[in-house]
């Protein structure tokens, strides 16, 4: 697949196109990237329940209406914006219109941004939609095509420019607080390394050599979520990677730490808005030749 033709960007893949079942709503997930995860799919009707995960969520609308709830308000994204979700925000998703929506997502871990940030406190886009041209354009290169790795150097330049964007864009507050970049970092190491076992706060402050509630108010402002939420989300990649390999969701959810399948089902559902057999039948109503 990597040696056909890039389909463009407002156009569905001619290879997705025609392998899609009739009728059935669609995900498809692009040759996996370090550090980010990126999607397209339709849906008819609803898509997703509510739900938050610890990534920013940042894409486009490319046919159709496609509406969610959000920090209070619905929203309804269109073709030529960008939707740009902060991390830890619940939201839901559903068509505005009976033809349904089809959309292009990026997920991109916080700590990616923080290379270029170096410290700051995330950005925060209010209202969850934008029209500024700067950010359409940082997304270009990651949102271009689906049927195909990123560079890595590529990936590495465009999400710099994606993460000056989304600071220039929020606007910097006037006054910030400081915070430990460096304890937040150890941490998050930390965390990474510990995804089959159970880790209290006052580990992580002895880790790090930060109090345990300066370096949870700081993990939160760089990582954009807490602690054991980062932990949690970690030990779900880890299930869906070893779910779409083949292994069963009871024994990928035993390898990720969660004490049995309802359990991490629970988390996923919290997660992505759908149970993960749902989420693994969608992948599977679209293949990949």
């Amino acid at each position: 697949m990597n040696g056909e033709p890039a389909a463009p960007l407002d156009s569905p893949s001619s290879t997705r196109s025609s392998t899609r079942k009739a009728g059935a709503d669609w995900i498809y997930r692009a040759p996996q990237s370090s550090g980010i995860e990126r999607i397209e799919a339709f849906f008819h009707r609803a898509a997703y329940d509510m739900h938050r995960h610890d990534t920013y969520a940042i894409g486009r609308t490319l046919a159709g209406v496609q509406s969610f709830h959000y920090r209070g308000s619905t929203r309804n994204s269109q073709a030529g914006g960008t939707m740009v979700l902060h991390p830890d925000e619940p939201h839901d998703g559903q068509a505005g219109t009976g033809e349904g929506f089809r959309y292009r997502m990026i997920y991109v871990d916080p700590a990616l941004f923080q290379a270029a940030l170096g410290g700051k406190p995330l950005p925060f886009l209010e209202g969850g939609l934008s029209n500024d041209p700067r950010l359409f354009a940082a997304t270009e290169s990651l949102l271009r095509t689906m049927d195909c790795a990123i560079d890595s150097l590529e990936q590495d330049d465009a999400l710099y420019d994606l993460a000056i964007a989304l600071d220039t864009v929020a606007g910097a507050p006037a006054t910030r607080r400081p915070v430990d970049y460096r304890a937040a970092e150890q941490a998050r190491e930390y965390l990474l390394a510990s995804l089959d076992s159970a880790v209290t706060l006052d580990e992580l402050a002895a880790a790090s050599g930060r109090d345990r509630w300066s370096l949870s108010r700081d993990f939160r402002a760089l990582f954009g979520t807490s602690p054991h939420r980062y932990l949690t989300m970690r030990r779900l990649d880890l299930v869906r990677r070893l779910a779409v390999q083949g292994v069963s969701l009871a024994d990928a959810s035993a390898a990720a730490g969660f004490t049995d399948q309802s359990h991490m089902t629970r988390h996923f559902k919290r997660a992505w808005g759908v149970a993960p057999a749902r989420w693994l039948k969608m992948l599977g109503s679209l293949t990949t030749g």
